[in-house]
């Protein structure tokens, strides 16, 4: 990974500064049935508001769109190779999704787009749920020889390796709190599974490292935590005993000290008193999805993620916001560029910054509303349209730096 010289405080970003947007396979490319997700969409009683159905038709409309992305100015783009379609049943590997993964990577080449590759994002074959899925350490073996014949299959093309996206957040919401597969609500599954993933991100980090030489990192879902002012007698270490806190990151920042970045992925803060999490007051001004509109939140995430891996490099994998108010998309990534711009000032090791996403997608149990995207998608004919968002930050990207909220 080439190492970015530190800009001086200002509204430049230093050179080889990355910027890119990411999807995610099973939220983008419609058919994906033979994972977990799916069966979960399509169980009765789960919190799942629609099927995933066709998404975006990114599976067979890619070239289009890594082509629209190149034109809008960016130099980078995220994206996930579905498993189950990798590796639909144990030990059989499919050449033709192997093949049709290689021909995104060679598209992205193509048009002069750096791959980064996510090995998982949150999607497991059914498969391997059948066989234990991630309480059982035999999935992180069965993990690494996937990321293996993927690695192999695809070469040096690669660009950066994302082993394993927001692993926290698969143990918390789906093992803990039951509104993911496999809709498990016990705390002590998540420390198990938390387990299961640190082994898996070893596993394939060896793996992998075997093979190519590209960069390669963890990603994890992370808040700003805060204590509110108001409660005084609270302390910030009783904050992390609180069970929405505790477990929730530490497992990971340990393992990615042996790693070549780490990805922060950041939406929103949270607040903590003595009654645990505080829930934004009435007057607090939301997403579409609830949370609090903070874009400063990644800059105390960056960081956290900083001082607690040790001072590994710092990619910024996925930030946006779910919003019908295209301009208050650039609100925010303009809040959250300028509080990136302070710890590249500080001297933290910033790397790159990603949007989510670059098409309105499928957003999980919450269906097709929220819309996170750069780029509108006509769920009824496929079209896509880019938004003012999409041109902004694609001028910030050719700029590399960061240009007026009124800059079109």
């Amino acid at each position: 990974m080439t190492v970015p010289q530190i800009a001086a405080p200002g509204a430049q970003f230093p050179s080889g500064f990355t910027w890119g947007t990411a999807t995610s396979a099973h939220q983008v490319e419609g058919g994906n049935w033979n994972n977990d997700w799916w069966e979960w969409e399509h169980r009765p009683g789960t919190p799942c508001f629609e099927p995933s159905g066709d998404a975006c038709d990114h599976f067979h409309r890619y070239p289009h769109d890594i082509a629209m992305l190149a034109s809008l100015g960016f130099d980078n783009y995220r994206f996930s190779v579905e498993w189950s379609r990798v590796e639909p049943e144990e030990g059989e590997f499919s050449l033709n999704a192997l093949d049709h993964y290689r021909r995104m990577v060679e598209s992205c080449r193509d048009n002069g787009i750096t791959p980064v590759v996510t090995l998982h994002h949150f999607t497991t074959p059914r498969w391997v749920v059948k066989s234990g899925g991630w309480l059982s350490e035999t999935t992180a073996d069965l993990f690494a020889r996937y990321c293996q014949r993927v690695a192999s299959h695809f070469g040096d093309q690669v660009g950066r390796w994302c082993t394993i996206n927001e692993p926290n957040v698969v143990s918390t919401i789906g093992h803990m709190l039951g509104a993911f597969p496999p809709g498990k609500t016990d705390r002590a599954l998540r420390a198990k599974c938390n387990a299961v993933f640190v082994l898996a991100h070893q596993k394939a980090r060896q793996a992998i490292k075997g093979i190519s030489s590209a960069p390669l990192g963890i990603t994890l879902a992370m808040q700003e935590f805060l204590i509110d002012a108001s409660e005084n007698e609270y302390s910030l270490a009783s904050a992390k005993r609180d069970s929405a806190w505790a477990g929730l990151e530490d497992p990971f920042f340990e393992v990615a000290r042996g790693d070549d970045f780490f990805g922060v992925q950041t939406y929103t803060r949270q607040y903590f008193g003595v009654g645990g999490r505080i829930k934004p007051s009435p007057e607090t001004r939301v997403t579409m999805l609830g949370y609090e509109f903070c874009p400063e939140s990644l800059e105390g995430c960056i960081r956290r993620a900083w001082e607690q891996t040790g001072s590994v490099p710092i990619l910024v994998t996925e930030n946006g916001i779910a919003t019908t108010q295209d301009s208050e998309r650039i609100e925010y990534v303009h809040g959250a560029l300028k509080g990136v711009l302070r710890c590249l000032s500080d001297g933290i090791d910033v790397r790159g910054y990603t949007y989510w996403s670059l098409l309105d997608n499928f957003e999980w149990i919450f269906g097709y509303e929220p819309t996170f995207g750069l780029v509108g998608v006509n769920r009824k004919t496929q079209q896509r349209v880019p938004k003012p968002s999409a041109s902004w930050l694609g001028q910030v990207a050719r700029a590399n730096a960061l240009l007026p909220v009124g800059h079109q």
